[in-house]
């Protein structure tokens, strides 16, 4: 019996390390987000490719990093990580800016990639534009009219950005920019619905044969610590080709609908003759300190470049 018992508890053992050994598991993040040290970019910097994964011409990233509601401590650390897979691989420029101006056709247009960096708005309005242009000084002499004048020409300016067949790369809390915007939210192919408390969530790749999930391929699950994001709106019509999606049996989460739907975390999608690649991971640094998902970052950007082909047809 004893040794019926021995053998049961050794397939037993051999079953989770199995499990384990095809996960990627990252250690549970730290709740206080302190800003991005010259040990946790030397960290990333080791961590992340070294190289581009589809060679091309050197592109200009814009990475816009401006908020006017939540603030993401990540958003500094998000910043840093652009900034430093351009570097490594040699495949772009990174420029990162809080300046709406910037977002301007004659600015834009200097560019290969949009970089939406957790652009947060004040609710319930949920225009960041609107936000900058009435709190900022440089906009004082502006009228109610101008303002809004103004908000548009720099919305319309992103989306003919994108549809003229540039790239957007979307990161976690960015869609709440225009959160109220019809054209914007169907061009992200999402609108912020809500989110469960920050916890440990496990990602799983929905293809994994589509090239841009290459960097999870023989991993199984990523397993971090995240704010498990909720869309609504144009997400409802599943409109893109989902990359990832989070399990959703056992999370914590007081609404009690997070299980309604399938719950994507990544996508890519196109928009005229552009591309719109979003990532909701992650709110917390370590995420970033994964070579898995810096490479999955780097081929997002590729893709929205033009550079990485694939099917990014709606399933």
């Amino acid at each position: 019996m004893s040794r019926i018992v021995s053998l049961a508890s050794l397939v037993f053992a051999l079953a989770t390390f199995s499990g384990a050994a095809f996960a990627e598991k990252l250690p549970y993040a730290q709740s206080q987000i302190v800003p991005p040290t010259p040990q946790w970019s030397a960290k990333v910097r080791q961590a992340a490719p070294a190289k581009p994964t589809v060679e091309a011409p050197k592109r200009k990233l814009l990475v816009f990093s401006l908020r006017t509601g939540f603030d993401h401590k990540v958003m500094p650390h998000v910043d840093r990580v652009f900034e430093i897979l351009g570097e490594k691989t040699g495949g772009w420029e990174t420029t990162v800016t809080v300046d709406i101006e910037q977002l301007a056709p004659a600015n834009l247009a200097a560019y290969d990639v949009l970089v939406l960096n957790n652009n947060c708005s004040k609710g319930p309005r949920r225009n960041l534009l609107l936000d900058e242009l009435e709190s900022n000084p440089k906009y004082t002499g502006l009228t109610a009219e101008q303002r809004q004048k103004r908000a548009e020409e720099l919305e319309q300016s992103m989306l003919d950005f994108v549809s003229g067949g540039k790239g957007l790369v979307v990161i976690h809390g960015a869609p709440t920019i225009l959160n109220n915007s019809a054209r914007f939210t169907e061009m992200i192919g999402a609108a912020f619905d809500y989110h469960p408390p920050n916890q440990e969530v496990t990602v799983r790749t929905v293809d994994p044969d589509h090239p841009l999930v290459a960097a999870f391929r023989g991993k199984g699950p990523f397993i971090h610590r995240d704010e498990p994001y909720c869309f609504s709106g144009a997400y409802e019509r599943l409109d893109f080709r989902p990359l990832l999606s989070m399990d959703v049996e056992g999370l914590k989460d007081p609404r009690g609908r997070v299980g309604d739907m399938v719950r994507y975390v990544a996508w890519i999608k196109p928009h005229g003759d552009g591309r719109v690649f979003y990532c909701s991971p992650s709110h917390f640094p370590e995420s970033y300190e994964s070579p898995t998902m810096l490479q999955f970052l780097l081929d997002g950007v590729q893709y929205a470049a033009g550079d990485l082909a694939c099917d990014d047809s709606t399933p």
